[in-house]
């Protein structure tokens, strides 16, 4: 199975043209011979015509450029302009696996006076690979300006993934009827990626990772680490090429497995040469 997560800075590259074309294609190459599985992007716009580039419809766009893959797009900001226009902002996952269930989380988003920020989310697909059997691939993008905010939401999906273990080993009373308490597909196993705007030395990377309540091996690690070692320099995947926002290159997108995959984790691999953003995109293979 290959996953590719991407901030794409709404399809945005650093020429200042927006195509969504360009993205998938990045992917593609990034995922090498056979294609990505799973795609999972963060910031796509739909409805952002003053924003730079002009975004329009993405998550149709990429819909399209997608034959054969379910498209999930999961709003953190649903809001109006002044002329009532609906404009939408978040993640997006792409899979050509069987899907068994959808679900959209808002992050928490405390007050932090002062500070510029917006509302946030995790978006969930289950999937069923015919390898690895059913997984949960999470995709969020925490918030780049507040850390308070940045911590919270840390918790909070540390938190879903310790409530959906729970549930995998306690799952609810079985019913095999025709309404939404039908039985639905309960697993440990789960892929967490995204851009957490936080680097490995912050105390929000090793929150992720903390052991819960469950057995030890269904915490999340870093598929990094599993494939290259501690001591292996992490390749930067943000300020690469563009350093409006800081001065020096860093890691900042990140996939996390569950115990269980960990050591099905045979590559990852961050695609150091593109400018299609102002991030690079990451790939995960696990056999």
């Amino acid at each position: 199975m290959k996953l590719v997560t991407w901030n794409t800075q709404w399809c945005c590259g650093l020429d200042g043209r927006v195509s969504a074309a360009r993205i998938v294609d990045g992917a593609r190459a990034l995922a090498g011979e056979g294609g990505f599985d799973v795609l999972c992007l963060q910031e796509i716009a739909q409805g952002y015509a003053d924003m730079p580039g002009a975004p329009g419809d993405q998550p149709a766009e990429i819909e399209a450029l997608l034959p054969g893959y379910q498209v999930f797009f999961g709003a953190a900001v649903d809001e109006f302009n002044a002329q009532g226009q609906r404009q939408r902002f978040g993640n997006l996952i792409a899979t050509r696996l069987p899907v068994a269930l959808v679900e959209h989380h808002r992050l928490p988003w405390p007050a932090d006076a002062g500070i510029r920020s917006m509302p946030r989310m995790c978006s969930v697909v289950t999937v069923r690979d015919p390898a690895l059997g059913a997984l949960r691939v999470m995709t969020t993008h925490l918030e780049y300006y507040s850390k308070t905010q940045r911590m919270a939401q840390a918790k909070a999906l540390r938190a879903l993934h310790a409530e959906a273990c729970a549930r995998a080993a306690e799952p609810p009373l079985l019913d095999d009827g025709p309404s939404p308490f039908r039985a639905k597909v309960h697993t440990a196993e789960a892929i967490l990626c995204g851009d957490f705007n936080l680097e490995p030395h912050e105390p929000e990377y090793a929150v992720l990772q903390q052991p819960f309540g469950g057995p030890p091996t269904q915490r999340l690690h870093d598929a990094w680490t599993r494939a290259h070692g501690t001591s292996a320099p992490r390749e930067p995947t943000f300020r690469l090429f563009d350093r409006t926002y800081g001065p020096q290159p860093v890691a900042c997108d990140f996939v996390f497995v569950s115990g269980g995959l960990a050591p099905r984790v045979r590559q990852v691999v961050v695609d150091g040469q593109t400018r299609a953003s102002d991030h690079q995109p990451v790939m995960v293979e696990l056999t």
